[in-house]
């Protein structure tokens, strides 16, 4: 224990001596981590020798490793993930509010820390998302759920996060959209399964301030109806849309009316031709990318 004690030493005050003093306090949570990981390194490796050390005099003792590195603050009390028996915070990379859980194999939705703001859940083998997975986690601003195998999200899933701004389910099975939180700027379903039938009248409705939605490489028929004012950026690319009314995008019974803040509509890629359809866009500043001959 006392080589322990000296490599500790190094980790731990030696870098910070000659740390000079203006340092910025987000760099210094990054370098307490590092000290943090590497320490419980250190320290399942002493008992690890000290496992092998016990076998070799005949004595059978069982040392349970996993619980001892757990440790005492309050991020290692998250209980443990569904399929690994881990901690979060010793499966994925916890800092200040951000999780980070990316190409780790999780099927489901680990336990979250409380004050979590930011989780990144990217390319895993989740399928399915629950009520349940953020009930108790009102504090998310951002979730980004690309490159799983998300087929099913229940029925309010997001709807007590309403600090909720941006949500990525892009690359995944989904076949509808589920029920958006409020205060959305961007979502992004690029690359799923959706059908028109599977987007409500008015999902989007009431998002007054999604300024990015992103829904191409999908199986949408249509343009989903109701889209905000405070839309910016649409992309429709590579679905199959077949038609669009002169209610699509403008009013057809207000011929003033300008859709000030849309600045890119892309819709390459599906069966239409756009320019049988020039009053549909009267109202936009720039004419949809498309094919229009």
């Amino acid at each position: 224990m006392k080589t322990l004690q000296t490599i500790f030493f190094l980790f731990v005050f030696v870098p910070l001596v000659n740390t000079a003093p203006s340092i910025q306090q987000e760099s210094l949570q990054f370098y307490e981590y590092d000290t943090d990981v590497a320490m419980r390194s250190l320290i399942q490796q002493d008992y690890e020798m000290q496992s092998k050390d016990i076998r070799k005099d005949g004595t059978n003792v069982s040392l349970d490793i996993s619980l001892r590195l757990q440790g005492d603050d309050s991020e290692r009390n998250v209980p443990p993930t569904k399929d690994t028996n881990l901690p979060t915070c010793l499966l994925c990379v916890c800092l200040s509010g951000s999780v980070y859980c990316e190409e780790i194999d999780i099927e489901a939705v680990p336990p979250l820390p409380k004050e979590t703001a930011y989780l990144y859940a990217r390319f895993n083998k989740i399928k399915r998302i629950a009520v349940s997975d953020f009930a108790d986690i009102t504090t998310l601003r951002r979730i980004d759920f690309s490159g799983n195998r998300i087929e099913e999200i229940e029925d309010g899933a997001f709807s007590k996060l309403l600090l909720l701004e941006e949500l990525s389910l892009a690359e995944n099975r989904l076949l509808k959209l589920p029920v958006l939180p409020p205060k959305l700027t961007t979502f992004n379903a690029n690359q799923n399964r959706i059908k028109s039938r599977g987007i409500k009248a008015n999902a989007f409705k009431k998002l007054t301030n999604l300024a990015y939605l992103y829904l191409g490489h999908n199986a949408l028929e249509s343009v989903p109806l109701n889209l905000p004012e405070s839309l910016r950026i649409l992309h429709l690319q590579y679905n199959n849309i077949t038609t669009i009314t002169d209610d699509t995008f403008c009013k057809s019974n207000n011929t003033r009316y300008i859709r000030t803040r849309m600045d890119e509509i892309r819709m390459e890629g599906n069966p239409i031709l756009l320019a049988k359809h020039v009053n549909a866009f009267s109202c936009l500043k720039t004419l949809p990318v498309g094919t229009y001959y």
